[in-house]
């Protein structure tokens, strides 16, 4: 008996000890040096095609973690920037392919009305193979879809990181 209740505690504990490392998450999220090289890269982008923008970083929570503007960047641009950052974070997806989806779906046409959403081209999710780590938002270029090219543009320099 006293076997039995020695072998049915310890199979107890090992299943305890099995769950509890379930519950436990291991995550790759943005740093502030990946994301200020991110939106320093994609500032530089956007300038070299003369567009003043602002570009915005968030981790995979949607927190900001970096913010350039570019000299000559309106106000708005820095608002722009961070929510679509958000937004694209949020959803795992680009502000552009969410801006078609509410275009064409009657039913994703209330994504505009969740706070801090911004559903324009512009906002690009960063990822380490296929997790989703952060994301980039740009705003100031004549276009969502310039805004996007930026955005792509400092993710692209930094891709040997993102591996």
């Amino acid at each position: 008996m006293k076997v039995t209740a020695s072998a049915t505690a310890l199979v107890l504990s090992l299943i305890a000890g099995a769950a509890s490392a379930q519950a436990v998450r291991t995550e790759k999220n943005m740093s502030l040096e990946l994301a200020n090289q991110i939106a320093a890269a994609t500032v530089a982008a956007c300038a070299a095609s003369n567009y003043n923008v602002a570009a915005a970083v968030v981790d995979r929570a949607g927190t900001l973690r970096a913010l350039q503007r570019a000299d000559n960047a309106g106000p708005h641009t820095v608002g722009a920037a961070q929510a679509k950052a958000y937004t694209s974070a949020s959803a795992r997806n680009t502000t552009a392919a969410m801006l078609e989806s509410v275009q064409k779906n009657p039913g994703a046409q209330t994504l505009v009305d969740i706070p801090g959403f911004l559903v324009l081209g512009g906002g690009v999710p960063v990822k380490v193979g296929n997790e989703v780590i952060g994301a980039v938002g740009v705003g100031g270029a004549p276009g969502g879809h310039l805004d996007e090219q930026c955005a792509n543009a400092g993710i692209a320099k930094v891709a040997d990181l993102l591996k």
